[in-house]
């Protein structure tokens, strides 16, 4: 019988581990105020414990869809990117022994529209999925009906609120006046 083809081999043993095995969350969209912080969460499950070699790639691919830029690195330590727009700008927010690969952005701008990718690679699971979160700054936050209600309730509770005072304000000077009135009576008499 013929032996395999080094070629075989070698590609055997990656088709025995399990697919999908890392498991990484992250939310879909995010929308997010021009000039605020925002933390982009990223969290994840593997088959295995944690590695010390564990790997965490967090990468930009702006709306114009032109080239991949890093964000952030985390192997045994946090590392900030030393150059682009994120410089000094992205710090480590995750909790590796609690599978949370999170980071914080600062100062959000228009420029930072796009979508953001977070790997994660627990050797030897590395094979899995990577979550994409797209972010959306705005100018401004939307006026959705949870504000409206928010407001609504809110302005109810202060009308109920000054017509409370107004009514012991009218009962107090009622009160004030019916005794001057009877003091008035009194030295009358």
């Amino acid at each position: 019988t013929p032996s395999a083809s080094p070629l075989t081999s070698a590609l055997l043993p990656a088709a025995l581990w399990p697919a999908a095995a890392l498991e990484v969350y992250t939310s879909k969209e995010v929308d997010a105020v021009n000039g605020t912080n925002l933390r982009l969460k990223c969290t994840f499950s593997s088959n295995i414990p944690i590695s010390p070699d564990l790997i965490v790639t967090w990468n930009f691919q702006p709306e114009d869809q032109s080239s991949h830029e890093p964000v952030f690195r985390y192997l045994k330590k946090p590392y900030e990117p030393p150059m682009g727009r994120f410089k000094e700008r992205v710090t480590w927010d995750g909790n590796i022994k609690y599978n949370d690969a999170s980071i914080m952005i600062w100062d959000l701008q228009p420029t930072d529209n796009g979508t953001f990718t977070c790997q994660v690679k627990n050797p030897p699971d590395v094979y899995g999925t990577i979550g994409e979160v797209r972010l959306r700054v705005v100018q401004k936050v939307q006026f959705s009906e949870i504000h409206f209600l928010a407001v609504a309730i809110g302005s109810a509770c202060v009308l109920m609120i000054i017509v409370v005072v107004v009514v012991i304000l009218c009962r107090h000077r009622l009160k004030k006046a019916q005794e001057k009135k009877m003091e008035v009576a009194d030295t009358e008499l």
